[in-house]
This record gives structure tokens, sequence and C-alpha cells, in this order.
């Protein structure tokens, strides 16, 4: 009897994301990447490998009756990916060496899978993530180019620096902090501000993990009094920066988050309490150790932005439109393409 969960009937195919080929397979070779053993099997011992064999053995048996039952063409739509096809190629060979090579390669599943993930508590894979395209992003190039230096140091295994994005709404932050998952070996798991008291387990487990991840927290709030800061401030100090290796935290934060607290130094004679906020705040601020500032866009920017999404110079009565249209919301790389959505 196979111990793991798996599809057993057609039916139980239908919700499932399958590559092109025969479904069966490639439904089976998705339940090892999910097996209880997956994490075990990256750095497997003699007894995990019994465990693994038994398995497979099992599960192949129970490939051949779904096929022989149930024969199917093609479900799915995309190419199969090197994790699902190494994991069919040993679940037919019941080879548990090779299909911990596979975990160790690639990681057990959602990680084999998939590249972007949002975090609440529990992770949620994201298979298709919303990502700008090349020349999507106006302005601020020598912010990019430092934010993608640092990513390509921390991707190839090098010395990097946290993160902190901080500057006007609507510049283009989180943007580009999403677009470092175009970059090769990429993966990014984005944390909801709720979910801050529990990444303890999280970074446990993407610690164990072959792949290098960017912990993306959009819009953070770095008042003392929020009870996220606290959970930041741990992680910034302790395990993030100690163990997680392959771990790179990437945060944004609207200027008024930070400058708030920053520009406001307390009276002679203020309570203690009021220095110790001022302190602590500071002291989160340095953690990080790339600040990079996206200042509001002027009018000259905002324009060139406009005409970018357009893909074409603007006319004069278009462009004193563009500005009425931002007398209510100001100049931003988001309010532009906001107002260029309506010239198409």
């Amino acid at each position: 009897m196979v111990a793991m969960d798996h599809p057993k009937n057609p039916l139980d195919l239908l919700p499932m994301d399958l590559p092109q080929g025969e479904p069966w397979g490639y439904a089976l070779a998705q339940s090892l990447l999910k097996a209880p053993w997956a994490f075990r099997a990256l750095k497997a011992t003699p007894g995990v490998l019994d465990l693994m064999r038994l398995d497979l053995e099992a599960l192949y048996l129970e490939l051949e009756r779904l096929r022989r039952e149930y024969p199917l063409r093609s479900l799915g739509e995309r190419p199969p990916h090197p994790a699902e096809e190494g994991a069919l190629q040993a679940l037919l060979a019941r080879d548990p060496e090779a299909m911990a090579a596979v975990l160790k390669a690639h990681g057990p599943w959602p990680f084999a899978l998939y590249r972007a993930f949002r975090f609440d508590g529990e992770l949620h894979p994201l298979p298709s993530p919303r990502l700008p395209k090349p020349g999507e992003l106006l302005g601020y190039e020598a912010q990019h180019r430092a934010l993608e230096e640092n990513a390509r140091r921390f991707l190839a295994g090098k010395p990097a620096l946290h993160t902190l994005l901080y500057g006007a709404r609507g510049t283009g932050k989180s943007t580009a902090a999403r677009g470092l998952l175009h970059l090769e070996g990429a993966r990014m798991v984005e944390v909801e501000p709720k979910a801050l008291s529990q990444l303890e387990t999280l970074l446990a487990t993407l610690a164990s993990l072959p792949h290098r991840f960017f912990l993306f927290l959009d819009d953070l709030s770095l008042d003392p009094e929020d009870a996220a800061f606290h959970h930041l401030k741990a992680l910034l100090e302790g395990s993030l920066e100690g163990a997680a290796e392959n771990v790179l935290l990437l945060a944004t934060s609207n200027r008024r988050h930070l400058v708030r607290r920053l520009g406001e130094n307390p009276l002679p004679g203020e309570a203690p309490e009021a220095w110790d906020a001022l302190q602590d705040t500071l002291a989160l601020s340095e953690r990080f150790g790339l600040v990079l500032t996206f200042p509001p866009f002027d009018k000259g920017l905002y324009l060139q932005a406009v005409a970018h999404h357009l893909g074409r110079p603007l006319r004069q009565e278009e462009a004193e439109e563009a500005l009425r249209f931002a007398l209510q919301k100001g100049f931003s790389g988001r309010v532009a393409r906001q107002f260029a959505s309506l010239l198409r």
C-alpha cells in the first residue's frame, strides 16, 4: 500500500497542474515530490532510502493499474518541468537514489515546480506571478542598477545586502523588487505583514532547500508601536542574518512611514520611552545594508512616463490633459500608467 497521498481516479486529476503527456505518470511523479520523506531525502540516510524504495515499488504498481483501468490522453498544456521528468524516471526505475538526486537538485513540492510564493502563515505557490515587462520601469536607473547588482551577487552565492527600497508611492518600488524574478535562479516569497510572527518555520524550511530566495515585504511600516516591527527586528538581528544564507530580505516602505519616525527627535525631558522608540527605529533601518531612495516624479519624468507607456510622443493637448489628470493624484509612474491606459 502506498503511504503517500496520490490521485486514485480520473476526477482527482482535474484540479492538478499537469504538464503535457500521459497524465498518470506525471500525476504520481508530483506525488513523489510531495512525499512525507521528501524533505528528509535532501540528506537521505540509508533508512530513508529504504522507505523511498518501498514507496517507489508500491507506486509503480499503482501506476500500472491506473494506466490499465483509466487510459487517458494528455490533460496538460505546459511542458514538463525537469523535476517532474526526473521524478517520473525515478518512479519507472524504482530507484530511490535517483529520486533523492531529483529532490536535492530541485527541492520538494512546491519549490520544485514554482518560483513565486505568497506566505500568510501558510505557503501558497503562484503559478503565474505578475512580473514587469522589460522596459516597463522608467526612471531611477541608478537605483535599479544597484538593486540588480546586489541581487545578482546573492544569486551567485556571493555576499549581498538586505535591501530597503523607500520613497514616494507609485514610483515603482514594488515593481522593481518583483522584477528580480526575471533573474535566472531567482525565487521569491512575498510575506504578508500579519505573517511576520510566523516566519521562523518558513525560514527553517527555506534554509534546507537548494534554491536562493528573496523574502519580500511590501509596504513595510517601521513604526515601533507596530507588532510587526518587533518581529522584523528579531528577523534582521537573528535567524535571517545568521542562519538562512540562501535568503535575502527585500522590503519597500512609503517614505512617510520611515521619515515620520526617523525625523522626529524627542525633545529634552521627554519620557525615556520616546528615546527608546527612536533608537529602535534607527537600529532597524541600519540593519538594511542597502537603502535605495525613490523620490517623487517631477513633471518632466511624469510626461516622459506617459509617452513611454503609449509607445509614442505626446501631442500638446495630450500633455496638457495628462497634467490635469495628475492634479488630484500627483506625479508618479502609477498615475502615468493609468492615464496612458485611457488614451489607448
